[in-house]
């Protein structure tokens, strides 16, 4: 299972899954099957999603669970 951070980054933003897939050139319910972990990107989508945020792949994609982003400024402040 790949997961992301694709509901975050467009939450953050304030994009709608539409926005974000005409931006990205998909159908917008493939954004929705990303999100939930029903799809994988293709090496391709992935690349144009990291452009899109302005963001490393590695940052949006991992192949581990993404620890919780409050859990990571705990750690940084400890």
């Amino acid at each position: 299972m790949v997961h992301n951070r694709l509901p975050v980054l467009r939450a953050e933003r304030g994009l709608s899954r539409k926005a974000l897939a005409d931006a990205v050139g998909v159908n917008y319910q493939t954004i929705g099957y990303l999100e939930r972990g029903d799809f994988n990107p293709s090496l391709e989508l992935a690349l144009k999603l990291a452009g899109f945020f302005d963001l490393p792949v590695e940052m949006i994609f991992s192949l581990t669970p993404f620890r919780p982003l409050s859990e990571a400024i705990r750690a940084e402040q400890e």
